[in-house]
């Protein structure tokens, strides 16, 4: 059971995540380019071209 602080909106399915060579989720990244901001890819990321294959689905309110 979740409470109203924890409510979905809206549910989008995505090719994958921005993730380094490790596995580790680039919450950083995705969180500036829902913020709108433009942060540096880091080097240690696994595909290049994943942040900017989220900008569509992760955008500012």
């Amino acid at each position: 059971m979740f409470g109203g602080f924890a409510a979905l909106k809206e549910v989008t399915i995505v090719d994958g995540l921005p993730k380094t060579r490790s596995g580790k989720i680039l919450r950083k990244s995705m969180r500036a380019i829902a913020e709108g901001r433009d942060e540096p890819v880091p080097s240690t990321i696994e595909d290049l071209g994943m942040p900017a294959s989220l900008r569509p689905h992760l955008r500012p309110e």
